[in-house]
């Protein structure tokens, strides 16, 4: 065994990172042979890298040009990704170096593609970007929204600031009123029905009743908090199909595993899984299961209770040369429940757990011992294992099991537990393959359908409110109450920034559908019902609840958190650092004239 790992650490396909001892031992040796005694040796002092930082340009805000140049930057991201909003939003066309050409209706996709030519104005894009990044992460759609609402509380204080109002106590009324807004805005939300999921779905895939319907239909077949997943699919149409499947709260143990680097996460499809009920802790206990994946070219999930530096750093210098599919995580829960979890998985994945207590070793474990998943995807912060079906007997035989404890079970706790494992083996996962007729319409189908299964489950978290941008509207109208618990004038000019600020994703909904966005607005509010608005999609003003026009709370919330973070963050900033470019050095000689070539 240690002769076949040396081997392969030097020469073979599975290499091994080299150790501090041996450069030690080799110095050692130089210096008792090589020289006679210490008045021989001469020492040179270490030479610390000389690390040129360029030179900075200060933008000071005296005369207004800075935050000028940096809301030029806000306005031009906004208005770009605004275009997308509504259901008569359009899209956005983004150069692709390499490929087609992609088509989005995404509003964090359209803002990640933005680098502005003036370093000031690329600021402020980046400025607001956050907004979008930040709601986008936690509510999965509501993106564009963010950007707006963000642009237009920057735009409204600027000119509050630049009228002589003091920032500081602005930026305090923004905050302390976005805070009063989420706390109203949790008093409109309402529970979702099962009926209204499909409704919440379709208008957040931009009006698509078809995937409204596919979501809610496979949100059914799993239940709500079911593990649905999408895959491209290799025809024209739509599908959805439910296959066994786990998901638990373990992600990598080192982001170098990735294989999307834009999703960051690990995709593996036919995974073979090692399963092991302790730490790994020596690289070479690994060896006959690694160097078989590596000679048939299986990827490999490797699943244990910790891996400690050396095995770790093996693993990951044998993925960045390609030499081997691999990842790995720490497996989920702790003591005995981590057992039994480890137990579960390998009954969905017809594996063999390695414990030393059953004569089991790693170090000579083979293939045998693997168990097999369709296709396993792990994030940093979770991992789906997806089996291939040929252990549905023995995932029954081991529910009928945990349902026999949960019967035995006194505590609740400990019911409840045994209840989550049982939901995690046999719940099973949804999988919507998106289809489309080429592979432009393929990437924005796809990001739609992503977004409309965020706000899905976004609005099974925290509820439902009126969509179309009225709520956000409806709450500019609780803006006069709150004013009355601020401290002084100038915060609540901060919240009057808010009341105006909250306008401004409804009128831009109806611009984009080619109506007045301020006869809009005045109409809405001229009605008391909270459910009245105004439906982009047919252009009747009506009870939009009833008409499906819904959003999910947890998104309308991040929006105006995020946003509200954001504009503070812009309108206390008083001067801008940015890098000087060095111009570019010129290219020595004349182009080569290719005219007629067929260049």
């Amino acid at each position: 065994m240690a002769s076949t790992f040396a081997g392969m650490s030097s020469a073979g396909p599975l290499a091994a990172p080299s150790t501090s001892s041996n450069k030690l031992s080799s110095v050692a040796n130089i210096s008792s042979t090589s020289f006679g005694s210490k008045r021989n040796v001469a020492l040179k002092k270490s030479r610390r890298p000389t690390i040129l930082a360029a030179a900075k340009e200060l933008h000071f805000n005296k005369d207004g040009s800075a935050i000028k140049k940096l809301q030029n930057g806000v306005n031009k991201l906004a208005d770009l990704v605004g275009v997308t909003l509504g259901p008569k939003g359009r899209n956005v066309v983004l150069e692709s170096k390499y490929g087609a050409p992609k088509i989005v209706n995404d509003g964090v996709t359209v803002a990640r593609e933005v680098e502005l030519e003036d370093p000031v104005e690329n600021i402020g894009a980046k400025l607001v970007r956050q907004a979008a990044a930040k709601t986008n992460d936690l509510a999965g759609d509501g993106t564009t929204t963010s950007v707006v609402l963000a642009q237009g509380l920057i735009a409204e204080g600027v000119k509050v600031v630049a009228a002589g109002a003091n920032p500081v106590l602005i930026t305090r009324g923004i905050e302390k009123t976005a805070k009063a807004l989420v706390a109203e805005l949790k008093n409109m939300s309402k529970e979702v029905e099962d009926s209204e999921l499909a409704d919440v779905a379709a208008v957040s895939a931009g009006n698509n009743l078809e995937v409204g319907s596919m979501i809610a239909e496979a949100m059914s077949k799993v239940g709500r908090k079911g593990v649905v997943t999408l895959e491209e699919g290799k025809s024209a149409e739509n599908s959805l199909r439910v296959v066994e499947g786990m998901q638990f709260d373990r992600g990598y143990v080192s982001p170098y595993f990735v294989t999307d680097s834009e999703k960051m996460s690990v995709e593996y499809e036919n995974c073979k899984l090692l399963l092991v009920d302790k730490k790994i802790t020596n690289a070479r206990d690994l060896v006959n299961v690694l160097e078989d994946a590596i000679r048939n070219g299986y990827p490999i999930l490797i699943i244990a209770e910790d891996i400690e530096q050396e095995a770790l750093a093996t693993l990951v210098v044998n993925k960045l040369r390609g030499a081997l599919k691999v990842a790995a995580l720490k497996a989920p829960g702790f003591g005995e429940r981590k057992s039994q979890y480890l137990d579960d998985i390998a009954t969905l994945t017809g594996g063999t757990v390695i414990r030393e207590e059953l004569g089991l070793t790693l170090d000579k474990a083979d293939k045998e011992v693997l168990g097999h998943a369709a296709k396993v995807v792990l994030t940093k912060d979770a991992t789906t294992i997806v089996g291939d079906g040929s252990t549905q007997e023995a995932v029954n035989k081991r529910v009928a099991q945990i349902k026999n404890l949960i019967e035995a079970a006194d505590q609740d706790y400990e019911k409840e537990k045994l209840n989550e494992r049982i939901a995690k083996l046999s719940g099973g996962v949804a999988v919507i393959q998106v289809g489309a007729q080429t592979e432009t319409e393929l990437k924005e189908k796809k990001l739609r359908v992503e977004d409309a299964l965020n706000a899905t489950k976004a609005a099974v978290e925290e509820g439902i409110v009126v969509g179309g941008g009225c709520t956000l509207l409806r709450l500019a109208a609780k803006v006069d109450a709150i004013k009355g618990t601020l401290a002084n004038d100038e915060e609540k000019v901060g919240a009057d920034i808010v009341k105006r600020a909250l306008s401004y994703p409804l009128k831009l909904i109806a611009k984009n559908a080619g109506v007045n966005g301020s006869v809009v607005s005045e109409k809405v509010l001229s009605s008391d019902d909270p459910k009245f608005g105004y439906n982009a999609a047919t252009g009747n003003y009506e009870d939009l609840m009833a008409a499906g026009i819904i959003d999910p709370t947890k998104v309308v919330r991040c929006c105006l958190e995020h946003a509200a973070s954001v504009a503070k963050t812009f309108l206390m900033s008083d001067c801008v650092v940015v890098e000087i470019k060095e111009p570019e050095a010129a290219v020595a000689g004349n182009p080569m004239d290719n005219s007629g070539y067929g260049y």
